[in-house]
């Protein structure tokens, strides 16, 4: 297997592999142009997304934006990112249809060994540095609004239809048509027919 065989497999990979070295230098050479370009310029900033990442018709990113590789991250129709969307796509990011995110949303595959003995750079016989990680996948499924500063950490699937409450780190998986919030992210409640507008006259 290729290094990056091993890394979208969820096993131990070489961080200093030369593809991957190369697919990370592009990703952040895109995500530096697309950052850099006004709001106004939509055409040019989409063209750049259609060469960073798969996105579906009418994806937008506030900017900034931080990828890691951008080619194994899928976002659906219709998805919203306020500022500072970053997504380490070290394994596979699938975000479905209609999805918002506030600002500061992280989405992170990564999973450094805990022992130092494993997680320590090492060098090679010729003094080249490299380290080894893994990764985990992440999966939010459609309709889902994570708010400002939500982090969601590999091997997570979100359901569709779900509320990630502000600050959240969500560890693992919620089940779909959730509120949930917290540090380690919890289910509150579902989300049902009280939370329509329609019965919040208050708020017209």
């Amino acid at each position: 297997m290729t290094e990056k065989e091993k890394m979208l497999s969820g096993k131990l990979y070489d961080t200093s592999d030369t593809e991957l070295s190369r697919l990370h230098t592009r990703a952040h050479l895109l995500c530096k142009r697309y950052s850099d370009l006004p709001v106004t310029q939509t055409a040019e900033r989409n063209e750049i997304l259609r060469e960073l990442l798969h996105a579906g018709e009418n994806a937008y990113f506030q900017g900034p934006i931080s990828f890691d590789y951008g080619v194994f991250t899928t976002v659906g129709k219709n998805f919203y990112a306020n500022f500072n969307f970053t997504a380490l796509d070290c394994c596979p990011i699938t975000i479905g249809d209609n999805v918002m995110c506030g600002p500061n949303v992280s989405l992170l595959t990564p999973i450094h060994p805990l022992l130092p003995e494993d997680r320590n750079v090492r060098f090679r016989a010729d003094g080249t540095p490299y380290d080894l990680e893994y990764a985990k996948p992440i999966t939010i499924g459609d309709n889902c609004w994570l708010a400002g500063n939500v982090t969601v950490l590999g091997g997570v699937t979100i359901g569709e239809g779900c509320v990630i409450g502000a600050g959240s780190v969500v560890t693992r998986d919620i089940p779909p048509c959730s509120l949930a919030f917290g540090v380690p992210c919890r289910v509150v409640r579902s989300l049902d027919e009280r939370d329509a507008l329609r019965n919040h006259p208050e708020l017209f």
